[in-house]
């Protein structure tokens, strides 16, 4: 790995949160709050679980940032020649039955259904999501239910960690002596209370967009994508408790081509 592999974004952002991760944690142990507390008295129980729910989160947060989002197509490095010789057994079999055209991707050859050329990957995403900087890569088909599943995880620690900062915040010194003592404690409760509110707003619009089986780049784009531009709802619908099933519990990729012409067909009917 050389000086510039260590230095691409996606190595920066992974390490800063890692850093920022455990310099917070550690700032809630260090100080008066009811870890350190509970860590004198020697009742270690609800500390050790804290650092492990850190390390879940910290651990579902990397295996989101650096697993496959569901890429199409062969990889971008491949010489043009290559890119456009005949498209692979995935592909072909994406092509609906005189339904739908597909577009053409010039990285990717055929676009399937619900996916999208990122322009920061460089590559096609099936049931492309978003382009989350945050973990600086992709959210699509393959790990959009880790990243809710992650999301979850760190609401929680967030949360906790809230509640930790605000019990070794104490009210009963001069203005002076008090920032002194906590301004560090104090900036970390705000830290925390910010990302607890990006996180909760992430987490229930991720969730409403699931249980209606629509996607973030669907929910904001409608009038760009041909299969959404003249109806209201999502043709992949098919109730709250087969659209849960099938996010979170469903294995390999979707045919949506399959599913698409399928509605049309019983809405001809």
């Amino acid at each position: 790995m050389g000086p510039r592999a260590l230095l691409s974004p996606g190595v920066l952002v992974r390490t800063g949160h890692t850093v920022l991760t455990w310099g917070i944690t550690l700032v809630l142990f260090l100080h008066e709050t009811e870890l350190k507390q509970q860590e004198a008295r020697g009742e270690l129980l609800q500390p050790l679980l804290f650092i492990l729910l850190v390390l879940c989160s910290l651990l579902l947060y990397l295996a989101v940032s650096l697993m496959d989002p569901g890429y199409v197509g062969p990889d971008l490095e491949s010489p043009p020649t290559q890119l456009q010789k005949e498209p692979r057994e995935e592909q072909t079999a994406m092509i609906p039955p005189k339904t739908l055209r597909l577009r053409r991707c010039g990285y990717c050859l055929l676009q399937p259904l619900r996916s999208k050329h990122c322009r920061s990957c460089k590559r096609c995403v099936r049931r492309f999501d978003h382009h989350c900087p945050w973990i600086e890569n992709c959210v699509g088909e393959r790990n959009h239910p880790l990243f809710l599943a992650y999301l979850a995880v760190q609401l929680m620690v967030l949360l906790w960690g809230l509640h930790l900062a605000w019990s070794g915040l104490h009210f009963h010194e001069p203005w002076q002596s008090w920032f002194q003592h906590n301004g560090l404690l104090f900036a970390t409760f705000l830290l925390l209370g910010l990302f607890s509110t990006v996180v909760t707003l992430l987490l229930a619009s991720h969730l409403y967009l699931v249980a209606s089986d629509m996607t973030t780049w669907e929910f904001i784009s409608p009038h760009r994508i041909a299969y959404l531009r003249h109806r209201p709802d999502s043709p992949f619908d098919r109730g709250l408790a087969r659209n849960l099933a099938r996010f979170f519990c469903g294995y390999g990729a979707v045919p949506w081509e399959v599913l698409y012409a399928q509605e049309i067909e019983g809405e001809a009917v």
